[in-house]
């Protein structure tokens, strides 16, 4: 048998040698992997339980590196004994490439089987080498990546804040509130011309009702009506300026009936 195909890993070259050569990350891309081990220099003590058509055996043997070309290649020699269901032995040339940002995996595949594998035919154990080829670099892919991540973490810790958290605390933050002292002045000052408006009107009535409604008592009317806005406006000015609680001052009738005959004693 013999196969051969590439592999793109989002990585840079550099962390996909790494991996290839970390024990680790192997047994948990390798399909049906139970045990994985180093030997010696350069060797790995291997178990897998794979599955081909009908047939499913649990094979143990071992791997060799050699050709070590860091970070670029290295071959992989093996035999695994599966018992009744047949022995298997082959081997592959792996080279990496920079692609930009990322690294392409080639692979050379040779491998032989006897007993009953061999008996199932060459087009199903093919098949089943591409399955387990496409699990083993999937999951491979994803070990290299995730590996990376846990480096950036380790590296800056505030990488590992969740994305949510993030948001939800930007989301929370207090904003300040922006308060249009434009349009609450222009209420207050409405406010006051309505309110001496008022006062004016009511001054100029009872000043008129107090001094008659010829043309002395529109004289005296508009003074009563001034006088009554004038003062509790002079008295709330003062108590502003001097920082205490403003004078409220108010004129009752009497008060503007004595103040509406004198009006109109200094006009007689």
């Amino acid at each position: 048998m013999k196969m051969t195909g590439e592999q793109r890993i989002g990585a840079p070259i550099e962390a996909v040698w790494a991996a290839l050569n970390d024990v680790d990350v192997l047994r948990a891309s390798i399909p049906g992997c139970q045990s994985l081990e180093p030997d010696g220099n350069n060797g790995f003590k291997a178990a897998a339980t794979i599955k081909v058509g009908p047939i499913s055996a649990r094979f143990g043997g071992s791997v060799l590196l050699s050709d070590l070309d860091p970070p670029r290649s290295y071959r992989i020699t093996g035999e695994g004994n599966g018992g009744a269901a047949g022995a298997a032995k082959g081997g592959a040339f792996v080279r990496l490439e920079e692609d930009g940002p990322d690294t392409l995996l080639h692979y050379e595949v040779t491998a032989d089987v006897t007993g009953r594998l061999a008996q199932l035919g060459g087009k199903l154990i093919d098949i089943t080498a591409k399955q387990l080829a496409g699990v083993f670099f999937s999951r491979f892919s994803e070990e290299v990546l995730k590996r990376r991540s846990k480096d950036r973490a380790d590296t800056d810790p505030r990488e590992t804040m969740p994305k949510a958290m993030s948001s939800a605390r930007m989301q929370a933050s207090p904003r300040p509130v922006a308060v249009d002292t434009s349009v609450r002045s222009q209420g207050n000052a409405l406010s006051m011309l309505l309110l001496a408006v008022a006062f004016l009107a009511v001054g100029y009535l009872l000043g008129r009702y107090t001094a008659g409604w010829d043309e002395a008592g529109v004289l005296v009317g508009a003074a009563i009506g001034m006088l009554i806005v004038l003062v509790p406006l002079a008295a709330f000015r003062l108590g502003r300026l001097s920082g205490q609680a403003p004078t409220i001052v108010a004129l009752d009738a009497g008060s503007i009936a004595e103040l509406a005959a004198a009006v109109g004693k200094s006009r007689s």
